[in-house]
């Protein structure tokens, strides 16, 4: 059976002619190249005729559906037509011509998809290998452990299996033995007491009076029968056999974190700020917390804050000065620094302990437990991990990025394979909102701030007119515009860097009393725990 299917042509608007090669993007009509002139001369709205592959390519403005939009405006960040740059409402905007500005977008985009995003795409897919590379060599290397250990479990089965069948043997002879001697005793006997009776008999059928009175009985002796042996025989008591008498394995644990795109210095520029400093900083609450060489302070919110000093107490203080809560650590150890976590969570550090704990609905979990490790400084992440300074006698200090317990990342060598960071003393930690790691380190008296990836941006020593070792750097905190606050305490005052690691100015009008832990509120106040006089000081920075 023969198919047949109708099919409607496409004809020119104006002529019917089938098949036509233009299109109209505003009128939305087919022409064929004959019409496009009479077409045109229409003036009473725009036309855009484009081939008709090209059809649906002409931006329409979102106001004028008829007309074309040839212009963008910046400040409203919309294309726009001719109409409506003349209007009253685009009046004193900037314009530019859309395809320049498609073309800067585009040129952008473009140049971040080469230079960056592009090239780590292809970083992050050379990992892929290598983690395959390494999960083989784990799989082959604890296959060898385990066989290993199977060999070694048979041959000490296998001891384990003679010695109790040597000893079985042992038993069962010294027992046969006493069975033995029992039974050839008893045979004597036996042969006695037979022999007696065939005596007695020819005793009752003698006449000879003589034998008769010189018998003598020997039923008292044969009454006497030999001990009955009660034996208890050996029993074999197996022990269950269960995972735990071989060995388990760890699971293996799988975890998509989130990567941002990692952007180089000098890519990544110092933005201006978004609302200038004020010239005078002043105190706007000073609050008195009557915590012992307050140490540590974190902010929950605009009117609550974390403090913890020298004692096993943290306590959380409003702006008012009254003690809202207070909890004791879980090991009674006095907690060495305090965070918030990104959902409102206290987390501490143990360094006795060697622990990292958290607070979640007034109960006190264990989230970190190190081995060879000291927690010391702590900070919240944006992403929500936990940045932590960690101590050893024997090898320089690390910073360690954990997700919950797993650890990320650690950062302790730069390029040339020395150390980042000095060994020992106190360092305050914070991330900068560019994802940079920023550490105060007393001990090099400095400020070293590495990027997400570890690699070293800057070391600030403090202003280039400041003498050799007099900056000693405490703590240290990140504002929302990226800007560095580090208190410096043997002048008591406090520097205020760009992200680049600039100098901007000081805070020196406030009379800190030994300013150590920082934290930053919504509003970018800045609250500075004092250690000698246990006040909190709250600062306003900003206009």
């Amino acid at each position: 059976m023969d198919q047949r299917w109708a099919q409607d042509v496409l004809r020119c608007h104006l002529c019917e002619t089938p098949a036509p090669s233009m299109y109209c993007d505003i009128c939305h009509i087919h022409l064929c190249k004959a019409c496009v002139g009479e077409h045109l001369s229409d003036e009473s709205q725009d036309h855009k005729v484009v081939s008709f592959k090209k059809r649906g390519s002409t931006t329409k403005c979102p106001k004028h559906s008829s007309n074309i939009s040839v212009l963008y405006c910046q400040q409203c960040d919309i294309p726009i037509c001719t109409t409506c740059a003349s209007s009253e409402e685009h009046h004193g905007h900037k314009f530019i011509e859309l395809m320049e500005n498609k073309r800067e977008v585009i040129q952008k985009d473009l140049q971040e998809l080469e230079k960056l995003i592009y090239p780590q795409y292809q970083e992050i897919a050379s990992e892929i290998p290598i983690h395959v590379a390494d999960l083989y060599k784990n799989s082959q290397e604890l296959t060898t452990a385990i066989n290993q250990h199977q060999d070694d479990l048979y041959k000490e089965i296998d001891t384990m299996a003679k010695t109790l069948k040597s000893y079985l043997a042992k038993m069962d002879s010294e027992h046969l033995a006493v069975l033995h001697k029992q039974e050839d005793e008893i045979k004597h006997t036996v042969s006695e007491i037979t022999q007696n009776i065939a005596d007695l008999r020819k005793l009752l059928d003698s006449n000879d009076a003589s034998l008769v009175a010189a018998y003598k009985s020997r039923n008292a002796e044969f009454r006497r029968l030999p001990p009955q042996l009660k034996v208890s025989l050996p029993r074999f008591i197996p022990r269950g056999i269960t995972k735990e008498l071989f060995g388990s394995l760890t699971a293996l644990s799988l975890i998509k974190a989130e990567r941002c795109i990692i952007i180089d210095s000098p890519v990544a520029e110092s933005s201006p700020l978004d609302k200038p400093l004020i010239n005078v900083p002043r105190i706007i609450a000073n609050i008195r917390t009557e915590v012992k060489f307050l140490g540590s302070v974190a902010c929950l919110s605009d009117n609550d804050m974390w403090t913890c000093g020298d004692d096993s107490i943290m306590r959380l203080f409003n702006i008012h000065g009254d003690l809202v809560q207070s909890i004791h650590s879980k090991s009674g150890n006095n907690p060495w620094d305090i965070a918030v976590t990104k959902t409102g969570d206290l987390v501490y550090t143990d360094d006795k302990d060697r622990s990292v704990n958290i607070l979640k609905k007034k109960k006190i979990k264990k989230l970190i437990k190190t081995r060879d490790w000291t927690p010391r400084n702590i900070c919240s992440t944006f992403s929500g991990d936990l940045l932590v300074v960690m101590t050893s006698d024997d090898q320089p200090t690390k910073v360690v990025c954990y997700s919950g317990p797993i650890e990320k990342q650690s950062i302790q060598y730069d390029d040339k394979g020395r150390p980042l960071y000095s060994s020992g003393y106190v360092k305050y930690i914070s991330e900068n909102r560019n994802l940079d790691i920023c550490l105060s380190d007393s001990g090099a008296n400095a400020v070293v701030v590495v990027n997400q990836a570890g690699k070293l941006r800057f070391t600030y020593t403090g202003p280039p007119s400041t003498k050799k070792r007099s900056f000693d750097p405490l703590g240290i905190t990140t504002d929302s515009q990226g800007l560095i606050l580090v208190a410096n305490i043997n002048t008591s005052c406090i520097h205020i860097l760009d992200q680049d690691g600039q100098f901007i100015r000081y805070i020196r009008n406030c009379a800190f009393q030994n300013p150590r832990g920082f934290s930053v509120d919504t509003s970018d106040n800045l609250f500075v725990a004092e250690y000698y006089s246990y006040q909190l000081k709250k600062i306003k920075y900003y206009m």
